[in-house]
């Protein structure tokens, strides 16, 4: 078979040359960064690690910016937020064995929350690869089995000519809806080798786009446009997907009210007409969606924090649309269509007729007048109003990130993140230790405006070394620290959160939940790292799945 009109692939002269001719001293790792460059990425974080010390060299060399944590759990958090703010893969420069194996925790945060990370790690030299014991050290007889249950994708380059290939292919995979961490292992001999190889120039890792199958779309657009009481669930794949205003036009051509998951929180307006805000607020939103006879679920597989604690039933049709196969009616029977959240937004903006409910406002306005009611009755205002203090304070452009804590379960309820990805949390594998290294990243992502980190005392316990990472990259974070003394009980030695952040030259400041509003202002007002804590027991609203 013959192309009249193949595509140009051979090299330009000035390419010729430049192949012909490469700089002198390179190594394995400068064929890593290249790669990198190559495809997009401007920031890499982690500890590279003593096994492949020509890594250090090749970044020095390479142009690219180098964010080094003291952890690698806290460098997964860091790269996991850098992901989710610019969308792009994050790379995470790991050591061989135990250095490796303490980033685990944050890359099952990361798949979880799809999150695109594309995580480097060195291996024993390549004659031990393949379960040979040689007794390097930091050998492991299968290093990346470890990973192979947590991550999206494994590969692995065991020679310098597979590096930029198997890398590129990493990419792909971090980027493919859904987004997802992806680990790339290199034996350190490889890492720290000359290489004869050219400058990597020719990159190309495109992501494939998940495209809606027309007849599901079809017969899902039937069933909302002839739907008597619609309603939608918003996830995280609408906020990933960048598909919020697609969202916002469905929603209002249907009449539909609409409530976001913790991971969609953002994806549409709080105080819209429509709006049913969160979900885990109580049994009485469980009740408004059981009751809708079609129910959009767009980007959320309905875990557990998702449904109300796995109690929700619907009773109608339900349409659900997910990027990750195997969530598809993985709760509940649906009409399942496996695609991006956008693009199925858009097949059905093209194909679902408009329907007018002049009861729908006035159906929301009455829940959540209910779910007020509800929570006042439980006499809980220090705890709501410390919330309403944290939302005044945060600049509504600014980016927040949450350990698993009391005051997280309120925000998950109660919090307007005000604009999609706005506020992020550690609701997927539910770790403790992920709030500040996480903003850290966000800030490296994002030098334009301040980021907010929440964590309790044992969190924050967790991530304490981080306050050099943020002290030496002046990192503008503001990690708040609600210290309830270990869940409410004292301990016999408590923490001085602000003496320990002085001991790193960071900025801190105890407040109260008077002064919490002005404090914490003021903290997010000053560029740089600071430390605000607020000693306080904060309690729970009643189990939302019994009341």
């Amino acid at each position: 078979m013959t192309h009249d009109h193949d595509v140009v692939l051979g090299p330009t002269p000035a390419q010729t040359r430049a192949a012909l001719h490469p700089p002198a001293g390179r190594t394995g790792s400068d064929l890593v960064l290249e790669t990198l460059a190559g495809l997009g990425a401007t920031t890499v974080f982690g500890l590279p690690g003593r096994q492949a010390p020509g890594v250090l060299d090749a970044l020095r060399r390479s142009g690219l910016r180098h964010i080094g944590l003291r952890v690698e759990n806290s460098a997964g958090f860091a790269a996991d937020a850098y992901g989710r703010i610019t969308g792009e893969a994050a790379p995470l420069l790991l050591p061989a064995g135990p250095g490796a194996l303490l980033s685990l925790a944050a890359l099952q945060e990361a798949r979880a929350a799809s999150a695109p990370v594309l995580a480097i790690g060195a291996q024993v030299p390549a004659a031990g690869l393949g379960g040979g014991r040689l007794g390097h050290p930091r050998e492991l007889p299968g290093q990346a089995a470890s990973f192979r249950g947590v991550v999206k994708s494994v590969h692995t380059a065991r020679a310098q000519s597979q590096i930029p290939s198997a890398i590129a292919e990493a990419w792909r995979s971090a980027l493919t809806a859904p987004h997802g961490p992806v680990w790339v292992e290199i034996p350190a001999d490889v890492l720290s080798a000359e290489t004869p190889l050219p400058v990597v120039t020719g990159v190309d890792a495109t992501p494939e786009e998940l495209v809606p199958r027309v007849e599901l779309t079809a017969v899902a657009a039937d069933l909302l446009t002839r739907a008597e009481r619609p309603a939608v669930v918003a996830g995280g794949g609408v906020v990933r997907a960048d598909a919020a205003r697609k969202l916002r036009r469905l929603a209002e051509r249907l009449d539909a009210p609409v409530v976001t998951t913790p991971g969609g929180k953002g994806a549409f307006p709080w105080t819209h007409p429509l709006s049913l805000r969160s979900w885990p607020a109580g049994r009485h939103t469980t009740d408004f969606l059981e009751d809708a006879d079609v129910l959009l679920v767009v980007g959320s597989g309905l875990g557990g924090l998702s449904c109300d604690h796995h109690t929700f039933r619907p009773r109608g049709r339900v349409v659900q649309i997910e990027a990750d196969l195997a969530k598809l009616e993985s709760g509940h029977p649906a009409l399942g269509i496996h695609a991006d959240a956008r693009l199925a937004l858009q097949a059905l903006l093209e194909t679902t007729g408009e329907r007018t409910d002049p009861t729908a406002p006035a159906r929301v306005r009455a829940l959540l007048a209910r779910v007020h009611d509800r929570l006042a009755a439980q006499e809980l205002t220090l705890e709501q109003d410390v919330l309403a203090a944290v939302r005044r304070a945060l600049p509504a452009a600014a980016p927040s990130f949450w350990d698993r804590t009391a005051l997280t379960h309120w925000a998950w309820s109660a919090f307007d993140a005000k604009a999609p990805g706005a506020m992020h949390s550690a609701q997927g594998a539910g770790g403790l230790g992920y709030a500040f290294p996480a903003a850290l990243g966000a800030a490296a992502a994002d030098p334009t405006r301040p980021v907010l980190a929440v964590s309790d005392d044992d969190g924050a316990l967790r991530s304490l070394a981080e306050l050099a990472t943020a002290r030496q990259y002046g990192l503008d974070v503001t990690w708040l620290i609600v210290d309830d003394g270990g869940h409410g009980i004292p301990r016999a030695y408590p923490a001085d959160f602000v003496a320990l952040a002085g001991s790193f030259g960071v900025p801190g400041v105890r407040t109260s939940p008077g002064t919490l509003e002005a404090d914490l202002a003021g903290a997010l007002a000053t560029p740089g790292p600071s430390v605000v804590v607020l000693p306080a027991a904060l309690r729970m609203f009643a189990p939302t799945d019994l009341a």
